[in-house]
């Protein structure tokens, strides 16, 4: 794999492949996450209202997952149908912070987000990192869980920030998982 080839990026768990996505994956991730309301409540993106925008979604996708090493899909092993994504980053030497994760809402309370946070620490650690980052909403109280769950402490305050979809203020929670 050349520096640039990120093609064969393949990360698993029981249930789970990450990897990155095909065109044809624009439709069960416009039915199961990119379309609902509660997808995107904490997240920095507009919900899909219609199949011709996935599929222009669906390729903006492509793109970045071209760019980022670690930005994939995330598809149940048994069947391959796409549930979501998750994304990570080397923020710099030896700490590597998370992007987003978010699998719909079907597919929530079924352990995946556990499996998702828990094998991108993994990957992360097995690339040299020391720590992993992570932040959510502070009225987000499953991604708090989830990092809870995972192991993860908070290092610094929250940040006030604004969200660019309709200018409602929020904080976001920076917390980190020492590596071992």
């Amino acid at each position: 794999m050349n520096e640039n080839d990120y093609s064969k990026i393949l990360i698993e768990t029981k249930d789970l492949i990450m990897k990155k996505g095909e065109f044809n994956d624009w439709k069960p991730l416009y039915r199961n996450i990119w379309s609902r309301d509660e997808s995107a409540k904490y997240m920095l993106w507009k919900v899909t209202k219609s199949e011709e925008e996935a599929k222009t979604r669906m390729t903006r996708t492509l793109d970045y997952q071209q760019k980022e090493k670690y930005a994939l899909q995330v598809y149940l092993k048994v069947g391959m149908e796409p549930i979501g994504f998750a994304a990570m980053r080397e923020r710099e030497p030896m700490i590597y912070e998370e992007m987003g994760i978010a699998i719909g809402p079907e597919f929530v309370g079924k352990g995946y987000g556990k499996q998702i946070l828990n094998a991108l620490c993994m990957e992360a650690q097995a690339q040299g990192a020391k720590e992993f980052w992570a932040s959510y909403r502070e009225k987000n109280l499953a991604s708090k869980g989830l990092l809870n769950a995972c192991g993860f402490e908070i290092d610094y305050m929250s940040e006030e920030k604004t969200d660019p979809r309709n200018g409602e203020i929020y904080f976001v929670v920076n917390i980190k998982k020492v590596l071992k």
